[in-house]
């Protein structure tokens, strides 16, 4: 994985343009059965309009002396993102509201964007902003802004079930290792992992689009098979440094996935959980109402949360490293795994079942309820195939152990039978 992120890093990438159909060219190696997909400039996806076409060919800022101080080829931040183009000469005070640093990041250069609003920048270190002197200085970006398309790619790898767990990534930032390379390279180890496999219950959709705009194409073109066949879901981004383990939850919070993934890595070190108020990635689109997919985000450190975020300083040397890549990888894995080797359970009986008559309630009703009473009850109140037995000790503050005899008990009357969750267990949801 760290191999083809540094195949990948040097591609300048947008959400739209040739960095992006390079990008999934590159995949396509990697990925059998890839497809790629060009949606036209002006196509309208829910409530957004696919814009127009970037390509950049070149761009430098040069100061009074002669000299190159940010050169696009040398370094792919050193542009706003969408610039128009220009061939300028102006003077320091006129040319300060066109540049981009950080101040507490004096080494750092800052990436910038401005995909729907008509500017032109360059993003700079503060230290070589600090030193620019007064004079003329010539500004040159040889863009292009034009009708043209928005690129994305999916695959779809069959199991024995129709029903699907969905692999969102996003391939539209240019060169910083965390906040891009990380999620695609952690999508195609999964992918050839899966490929792999013997059997697979499930099937496998996987979608490498540009953020936000890519995530509402996506959805405006395939809304109903992934509302109708959607299980769980993850969102990759932010996940190949070795400093932490995150999980942000699905826009429900109580989602089976979210269960599972919490359970997953809290055998890990350094975890940190988040509600969906903290939201910042495609999950917005995934789990927003009428969408709704039960989807999650597994990431190292978040977006915003570790200090090269949207900087050069998000690097293949010191914040993604194979070992990070490897302990993103193997928490999806696990989480997969869950999903395919545990059984929920499910309820033969419309309404609460009459246990009496089976043996299964107290004979004499007193002011209390006996508690293997209540547990049966309980079992049966949750068995509606979101839940499995490990579910279900979590919720009832015990163990696996205490419940199974009971489940196998409620099996052998025939109140309750397991299966692999399938989103036709839950048509409310679908709603």
């Amino acid at each position: 994985m760290h191999a083809l992120a540094r195949q990948l890093w040097p591609i300048a990438r947008s959400i739209t343009g040739d960095g992006v159909r390079r990008t999934c060219l590159m995949l396509q190696e990697e990925i059998p059965g890839l497809t790629v997909h060009e949606v036209p400039s002006g196509t309208a996806v829910l409530d957004w309009v696919v814009p127009d076409e970037w390509s950049i060919r070149s761009a430098t800022l040069t100061a009074p002396d002669g000299s190159v101080i940010a050169d696009f080829a040398l370094n792919n931040l050193h542009v706003v993102g969408y610039s128009e183009p220009v061939d300028q000469h102006l003077e320091l005070d006129q040319l300060q509201s066109h540049l981009h640093s950080i101040p507490d990041q004096p080494t750092a250069i800052p990436y910038v964007t401005s995909y729907y609003n008509r500017r032109w920048g360059f993003c700079l270190s503060q230290r070589v902003r600090d030193e620019l002197q007064p004079g003329t200085y010539h500004a040159r970006i040889d863009s292009t802004l034009a009708p043209g398309s928005l690129t994305y790619a999916d695959v779809v790898l069959p199991g024995d079930s129709q029903d699907e767990i969905f692999i969102s990534t996003y391939i539209c930032h240019p060169s910083m290792a965390n906040n891009e390379l990380s999620g695609p390279m952690v999508a195609t180890g999964l992918f050839q992992w899966l490929q792999r496999l013997e059997h697979r219950h499930y099937t496998y959709r996987f979608a490498f689009v540009p953020e936000t705009i890519g995530a509402v194409t996506y959805i405006a073109h395939h809304r109903e098979e992934l509302r109708e066949r959607v299980i769980a879901g993850f969102q990759l981004t932010c996940i190949g440094d070795d400093r932490r383990y995150t999980y942000l939850a699905s826009r429900h919070g109580n989602r089976r996935i979210d269960r599972i993934a919490k359970r997953v890595l809290a055998s890990r070190d350094n975890v940190v959980h988040y509600s969906y108020l903290a939201r910042g990635s495609d999950e917005r689109q995934y789990c927003s109402p009428g969408v709704d997919l039960p989807l999650v985000s597994i990431m190292r450190s978040r977006y915003a949360d570790y200090p090269e975020y949207h900087t050069s300083l998000d690097d293949l040397e010191h914040v993604v490293t194979p070992t990070g890549l490897q302990g993103g990888l193997d928490a999806v894995r696990e989480c997969i795994q869950t999903l395919e080797s545990e059984m929920v359970l499910i309820g033969n009986q419309l309404g609460e079942p009459q246990l009496g008559r089976r043996g299964l309630y107290h004979t004499l009703m007193e002011k209390s309820t006996p508690a293997d009473v209540m547990l049966r009850t309980n079992i049966l109140a949750y068995a509606d195939g979101q839940h499995a037995i490990t579910d279900m000790a979590e919720l009832f503050g015990t163990t696996v152990q205490s419940l199974t005899p009971m489940v196998n008990e409620l099996i052998d009357h025939g109140l309750i039978r397991t299966a692999h969750q399938s989103t036709r267990n839950h048509p409310g949801e679908r709603s």
